[in-house]
């Protein structure tokens, strides 16, 4: 099966995902770990992006979609895969409607005010890197493992989420419609627990 996962900044794309490719033992394709791959070979089109990445810009979708394609193109996808963080815009989701032939579209559908307070409320362990959450009822100031605080990452404040949160609704809920319109969007209730979410995600896979 060739599925995609769309989702707001925060609403699981990344545990979701892990949860699909152990589940139905499918390749996930994400472009950050294509663009890293092609710059480790010193691939052509990875040097490309390399010289926009370098100047801090980003990297045009023509470059982009060379990449994606080339990577779709491995012996590995030939059953199916699961695109994260691809494609992020209409031109993009075109360009790969051309390229093949996308089955699902798995959209986590959250409340963003929700959202927001969940991703701001965001804690790691400099150290062992484990997560927690303000919200939590099991929250406490300092990593019980390492003993040390927890910090919050620079990408999870609020004037940060909020600026991640209007690239999505400028880019992404564009992508929504335009799927919804081919008819291949499932919507799943992203709110729930890592488990229910996942439940809901094998519903619409069958």
């Amino acid at each position: 099966m060739n599925l995609i996962i769309l989702g707001a900044p925060g609403a699981g794309k990344g545990t979701q995902a892990e949860k699909i490719i152990a589940k139905y033992r499918l390749p996930h394709i994400s472009t950050g770990d294509i663009f890293r791959a092609n710059i480790r070979s010193g691939t052509p089109v990875g040097l490309k992006a390399k010289g926009y990445i370098d100047k801090g810009q980003l990297v045009p979708d023509e470059v982009v979609i060379e990449l994606v394609q080339g990577r779709l193109s491995e012996e590995d996808c030939k059953n199916g895969y699961l695109l994260d963080g691809f494609p992020r815009t209409l031109a993009q989701a075109q360009a790969l409607d051309k390229i093949t032939k996308i089955e699902t579209v798995i959209n986590l559908d959250v409340d963003l005010s929700k959202l927001l307070a969940r991703i701001v409320g965001r804690r790691t362990c400099p150290v062992c890197n484990m997560g927690t959450n303000t919200a939590w009822d099991s929250y406490t100031k300092e990593c019980p493992k390492c003993e040390v605080t927890y910090i919050q990452r620079p990408d999870d404040t609020e004037e940060t989420v909020k600026n991640r949160l209007d690239v999505y609704n400028n880019q992404t809920v564009p992508l929504i419609e335009y799927y919804k319109r081919a008819g291949v969007l499932k919507n799943v209730n992203g709110m729930g627990t890592v488990d229910e979410v996942f439940a809901g995600v094998v519903e619409v896979l069958g």
